[in-house]
């Protein structure tokens, strides 16, 4: 073989190993690593199922989920760049972007619960029956929780004085301990948390007055996904691959609850199915399929609602800066309006 002959194959070869490398690095899958707000529990099944059953694969995206420690961590580990994205609540994000105006920019892009979580617990056998009642009495839940945080929109929402109650700083383990053996009036929590803690300690709806936020005039909104700025101007598509993916699971839990369970089962094979799966069907009634989301579809916000929430939020935790809505939120990511309208009939 002539010594051109050698020169031309040697260069054919290397362009050709060049090219195979090109493609295997462009065939690489965009890594996520997401964040949830707590435990896996029933609300996260959609996450998990969108890992297993290969959405995300689907959309070019390798997810990680983690479970959290609360919506706090969430954005702030997002925010710091350990984790893409997350799973948070609004309020928290407004917070955090408030005593962070220079910081790392973090947003939210994806609605999941319309309504927040947040209610009151009150026992019915100290005479109370509506907010007017909790005048005098002692109420406990721990300081970052929501409905602590959120209690003087709650008040001022029903004609009540925010300081017509005495709070008690309670762990969260102990929380629904302490309503149970009547240490506190009243307690504030998740209503799919608090709910199902207390039915465990033998108290039932029966015996309880239970006032969630969204029906008492409180128009916060709860948990979203969240994403770093950097990360979504870095990687838009993939962003929007990632809300692609969940909200195809989403509209499978909402169609399924008891069979989406399973996601949640096969990351945590000790957790009580049957419990879950209660959890999992309190959320969906009370917190994502609103008549709201029904009537705009899954994951959007309403503009009005938002600057009003962030303003609400603002002046009840006492916030150095009010955050923009723009800076709260951003629609750019979501799935077509007709793709999210994904609420059985």
């Amino acid at each position: 073989m002539f010594r051109w002959q050698k020169k031309w194959l040697a260069v054919i070869a290397l362009l050709a190993g060049s090219s195979l490398f090109a493609g295997v690095v462009a065939a690489q899958d965009t890594r996520i690593r997401f964040q949830l707000d707590w435990r896996f529990e029933g609300p996260g099944a959609p996450f998990l199922m969108a890992v297993e059953r290969g959405y995300f694969a689907e959309e070019g995206l390798d997810v990680v989920v983690d479970s959290g420690s609360g919506s706090a961590g969430a954005i702030n580990r997002v925010a710091s760049g350990a984790y893409e994205m997350g799973f948070g609540d609004m309020n928290a994000l407004v917070e955090f972007l408030a005593n962070n105006p220079e910081g790392p920019g973090i947003k939210g892009v994806y609605v999941v619960y319309d309504g927040s979580p947040a209610a009151v617990f009150a026992r019915r056998d100290r005479g109370i029956e509506s907010p007017a009642d909790l005048a005098g009495k002692t109420m406990g839940a721990p300081s970052f929780d929501t409905g602590y945080r959120a209690w003087g929109i709650f008040a001022r929402a029903n004609d009540l004085a925010p300081d017509s109650v005495e709070w008690q700083n309670v762990d969260p383990a102990l929380r629904e301990t302490l309503l149970v053996r009547g240490d506190v009036d009243a307690i504030t929590g998740f209503y799919f948390t608090s709910l199902l803690n207390l039915e465990s300690r033998g108290m039932g709806e029966d015996d309880l007055t239970i006032m969630p936020f969204p029906d008492y005039g409180v128009p916060l909104y709860g948990n979203a996904i969240v994403v770093s700025n950097r990360f979504a101007e870095e990687n838009p598509e993939a962003v929007r691959g990632f809300l692609r993916a969940f909200n195809r699971a989403l509209r499978e839990t909402l169609a399924d609850p008891d069979g989406a369970i399973q996601y949640v089962q096969g990351r945590d094979a000790l957790i009580d199915v049957e419990m879950e799966t209660r959890r999992l069907r309190l959320a969906i009634e009370g917190s994502i399929d609103t008549e709201e989301a029904r009537s705009h579809g899954a994951g959007a916000i309403n503009r009005e609602r938002l600057e009003r929430s962030i303003q609400l939020v603002a002046d009840a935790y006492d916030l150095p800066t009010v955050p923009d809505a723009d800076a709260v939120f951003s629609s750019d990511y979501l799935p077509d309006e007709d793709d999210r309208m994904i609420f059985p009939d």
